[in-house]
C-alpha cells in the first residue's frame, strides 16, 4: 500500500509540473498564431485547427511537459496496479493541486482564500481515503470486457474529437470531460491488461486494452492538449477531474472487486466524494479572466506582462495560464 501511495503521489508531481509547461507552450503557440493573423489556427467555428495543436506540441516546455506526462504515465500504471482505482485515480487528480502551488512560482500566480482552503480540503480527503482503502481487486476481466473496453475508448475519443472540432471554442468543457473518460479508461485498461505479470508478450499484444489504453492515452492527451487552447479552462479541468476519478473509480469497485478495509466504507466514500468536490473546486475557484489584478509574470522578450486575475486558472497578458490539471493517464 505504502509503495502505491508514494508511485500514485510521484505521478502527481510529473502531471502537476508538465501541465504548468504543456500549458506555456499552448498558450505561446495560439498567441503567435493570433500575431500574425493566421486564419490557418483555427477551424470554421473558432476552435484551434490540428496544425494549430501541432505547433503547440514542438514548443520546448510543451514537450518538456510531456515527457513529464509519460513518466507519469509510467508511475500512475504502476499504481492503478497497486492499488483500488478509486484511491489511485483521486491521488493522481490532485496534481491539480500540485500544479496551482507550481503556479505561485513558475507563473508569478497568488492564488485566493478559497483555493487554499479547497487545497486543505484535498490533502483531508486523501488522507481519509488513504486510511479507510483496503487491499485492490484482482483486475481479471473476460475477453468481451476488454473489447467492450476498446469499443468505448474509440467512440469516447473518435465520436468526442469530432463533436469538439464542430464546436470550436465553445468546447472547453466537453474538451475537458472527454479528455477524463479518456484518462479514466487509460487506468482502468492498466488495471486489466494481461501479458504484464508474468509479462508474456503474445499475450500483451493479443489483449484488445492494450489498443484501448493507446487509443485513450493519444486521445486524451490531444483532447487536453486543445482544451488548453480555448479560452479559460477552469470549467474544462473540473470536468476532466470527475471524469478521471469517479467513473474509474465506480468501475474498480463494481467490477474489479476494489474495497474498503472492513467498517470503513462509509469513510472511502466520503473521501472520495470530498476529494473530488476539493479537486473541482481547486479548478473552478481561479478568478475569471479579467478578474482583479494579480502579480507579474514575464512575456516572450522578457519583460514584465502584468496578470489581470489571480488563482491557478488565472491568464497573464502574455497568453500563458496554468492548467488546473492531465491521466491517467493524464
Amino acid at each position: 500500500m505504502l509503495i502505491g501511495l508514494l508511485t500514485a503521489v510521484a505521478a502527481s508531481a510529473c502531471y502537476g509540473t508538465g501541465s504548468v509547461l504543456q500549458a506555456v507552450g499552448s498558450r505561446k503557440s495560439a498567441r503567435r498564431e493570433a500575431a500574425a493573423a493566421s486564419t490557418t489556427g483555427l477551424t470554421q467555428h473558432g476552435g484551434p485547427s490540428l496544425s494549430s495543436t501541432a505547433k503547440a506540441a514542438v514548443t520546448w516546455e510543451f514537450m518538456v511537459g510531456t515527457v513529464l506526462d509519460f513518466i507519469g504515465f509510467g508511475l500512475g500504471a504502476l499504481a492503478a496496479r497497486l492499488l483500488p482505482l478509486f484511491l489511485s485515480q483521486t491521488v493522481i487528480s490532485a496534481n491539480l493541486v500540485i500544479t496551482a502551488v507550481l503556479s505561485i512560482k513558475l507563473l508569478g500566480i497568488r492564488l485566493n482564500a478559497r483555493e487554499w482552503v479547497s487545497i486543505g480540503v484535498v490533502c483531508t480527503a486523501l488522507v481519509l481515503l488513504a486510511t479507510a482503502a483496503g487491499p485492490e481487486g484482482g483486475g481479471d476481466a473476460s475477453t468481451a470486457t476488454h473489447w467492450w473496453l476498446l469499443v468505448a475508448s474509440v467512440l469516447v475519443i473518435g465520436g468526442g474529437t469530432l463533436i469538439v472540432r464542430l464546436l470550436g471554442s465553445r468546447a472547453a468543457i466537453l474538451a475537458g470531460l472527454l479528455s477524463g473518460l479518456g484518462f479514466g479508461a487509460l487506468g482502468v485498461g492498466v488495471r486489466v491488461l494481461n501479458g504484464i505479470d508474468p509479462f508474456h508478450l503474445p499475450t500483451l499484444l493479443a489483449d484488445p486494452a492494450l489498443y484501448a489504453i493507446l487509443v485513450a492515452g493519444v486521445g486524451g492527451m490531444y483532447l487536453h492538449t486543445v482544451a488548453l487552447q480555448i479560452g479559460s479552462v477552469n470549467g474544462a479541468t473540473a470536468a476532466l477531474v470527475v471524469g478521471e476519478t469517479v467513473v474509474p473509480g465506480i468501475l474498480g469497485v463494481l467490477w474489479l472487486g476494489d474495497s474498503s478495509r472492513p467498517g470503513f466504507a462509509w469513510m472511502a466514500i466520503l473521501g472520495f466524494v470530498v476529494a473530488v468536490a476539493g479537486a473541482v473546486a481547486v479548478a473552478w475557484f481561479g478568478e475569471p479572466e479579467g478578474g482583479a489584478e494579480g502579480t507579474g509574470t514575464a512575456s516572450d522578450d522578457g519583460s514584465s506582462a502584468p496578470v489581470h486575475a489571480t488563482g491557478a486558472g488565472a491568464t497573464p497578458e502574455d497568453g500563458t495560464r496554468a492548467p488546473d490539471r492531465a491521466a491517467a493517464g493524464s
